[in-house]
C-alpha cells in the first residue's frame, strides 16, 4: 500500500508475484516458490494511494495502468511463474482496475476475476491479526508494551517476562523462526502447548527474525483478552462491518468451486483445495493467527481501502486514524524495517526502489 499513484508507477511491478508486497498484498501460494511441474496459483492485490490524478490525465493514465497489470500478470503466466491471478487496484475513492490472468489450476480452467477465493498464507498476519491487535490497542484492552505474561501468565520461561506485545508484533520476541508443530503435536490444543513451550533463542529486542510462533501467541493473547476465538472476533469485528463477504477462516465445503487450489503437499500426500495450506495453520485446527485466512481479491480490495481512507469505509470504522498511523510507522530502523505488523520498503527489500517511506505491506 502506498500513498501515490503516478501512472507510471505501475510500470514497476515485478512480474514474479513472490516479490511482489508490499507494492502488493500478495496471497496464497504465490508468495511460496512453486514446484517447477505444477506451479501454485497466485493472487495479488495492488494497492495504491489515495491521491487523485488530474481530471484531464486521470483517463489516460488508468488504461495506461491496466494495459501495464495485463501484460505484467500475462507474462508471467506465460513464463509458468503461477496458472493464474488476480489484480485489484485501486484508491480510498474505489478500484480503477481489476484483471484476472490464467486459470485456477492445470486441471480447473476457470479465468480468476474478484471473486475467486484465495488462501491468504502469511497475509493472515496483517488482514486478521493486526487488525484485531489494532481494535483491541484502540479500545485500551492491549498496551503494546506491557509484558506478554500480563495477558498469558502461563507464557513462562528463561527470559519471557522481558517480551512485549510489540516485541511479538515486531518479530523481535527472541523467538525462533518456526518450528513443525504439525510433526510434533497430537491436536490442535498440544500444538498450541508446544508453541508456547518453545523457548527464546536470544534476547528480546536484540535482532529481528520473521517468527510464526511469536504471531501464534499473539493469536492466543488476543483470543484471551478478547474472550472469544480468533476467527470469531475477526468475523464480527472487521469482515461483517467492512462487508468482507468472502472472507474468513475453514470455508464452506459449498465455496469450493470459487476457491484456488493450492500447490501439492507432501505432508498430506495432496493438492489442498479450500483446506489451509500452512501445515502448522492445518495442525492448529484450520485457525490461527499466522495463516489460515481466506479471502477474494475484492475483498482485500475494501480492507485495503479503508486503510487508505485513514480506518472507515462506508461509515465503519476499522480503527482510528492514529493507530493506523501507529501501526504503519517504521519502529525501529536500526533494528529492521518492520512496522507494527506490516512491513516498510527500504529499496533493498520486495518493495523495490520506487515506493514512499509512507508506504507499507506483507510478503
Amino acid at each position: 500500500m502506498s500513498d501515490r499513484l503516478p501512472g507510471a508507477r505501475a510500470a514497476a511491478v515485478p512480474h514474479r508475484a513472490r516479490l511482489l508486497a508490499p507494492l502488493a498484498l500478495c496471497a496464497a501460494a504465490a508468495c511460496v516458490a512453486p514446484p517447477p511441474a505444477r506451479p501454485a496459483p497466485a493472487a495479488v492485490i495492488v494497492v495504491t494511494a489515495d491521491e487523485p490524478l488530474p481530471p484531464s490525465a486521470r483517463m489516460d493514465d488508468i488504461a495506461r495502468l491496466r494495459d501495464t497489470v495485463r501484460s505484467v500478470l500475462d507474462r508471467a503466466v506465460a513464463d509458468s511463474a503461477f496458472p493464474g491471478a488476480v489484480a485489484v487496484i485501486g484508491t480510498s475513492e474505489g478500484i480503477l482496475a481489476t484483471y484476472g490472468a490464467g486459470v485456477l489450476d492445470r486441471e480447473i480452467p476457470v479465468r480468476p476475476d474478484e471473486h475467486t477465493i484465495w488462501d491468504l498464507a502469511s497475509l493472515t498476519k496483517v488482514v486478521a491479526l493486526t487488525s484485531a491487535m489494532m481494535q483491541l490497542v484502540d479500545e485500551g484492552a492491549i498496551d503494546l508494551d506491557a509484558p506478554v505474561q500480563r495477558y498469558l501468565p502461563e507464557w513462562t520461561g528463561d527470559g519471557k517476562e522481558r517480551v512485549t506485545v510489540r516485541h511479538l508484533l515486531t518479530h523481535s520476541s527472541g523467538l525462533p523462526a518456526w518450528r513443525p508443530l504439525y510433526k510434533e503435536a497430537e491436536g490442535p490444543d498440544g500444538a498450541v502447548a508446544l508453541a508456547l513451550a518453545t523457548p527464546l533463542d536470544t534476547v528480546p529486542g536484540a535482532r529481528t527474525v520473521y517468527s510464526d510462533l511469536g504471531i501464534i501467541i499473539a493469536g492466543k493473547l488476543v483470543e484471551r483478552v478478547a474472550g472469544t476465538t480468533l476467527d470469531a472476533f475477526v468475523r464480527e469485528r472487521v469482515f461483517g462491518p467492512l462487508g468482507m463477504t468472502s472472507t474468513g477462516y475453514r470455508p464452506d465445503p459449498s465455496l469450493r468451486a470459487r476457491i484456488a487450489p493450492t500447490e501439492f503437499d507432501p505432508w498430506r500426500q495432496r493438492q489442498p483445495h479450500g483446506e489451509v495450506h500452512d501445515e502448522n495453520a492445518f495442525a492448529l485446527g484450520g485457525v490461527s493467527a499466522h495463516a489460515g485466512l481466506f479471502s477474494t481479491g475484492r475483498d482485500l480490495a475494501r480492507f485495503a481501502q479503508a486503510y487508505l481512507a485513514g480506518g472507515a469505509l462506508g461509515g465503519v470504522r476499522l480503527a482510528s486514524r492514529e493507530t493506523i498511523e501507529r501501526f504503519t510507522a517504521l519502529q525501529d530502523s536500526a533494528l529492521s524495517n518492520r512496522a507494527i505488523g506490516w512491513e516498510k520498503p527500504t529499496g533493498r527489500n520486495s518493495a523495490g526502489t520506487l515506493m514512499s517511506p509512507h508506504a507499507f505491506g506483507h510478503t
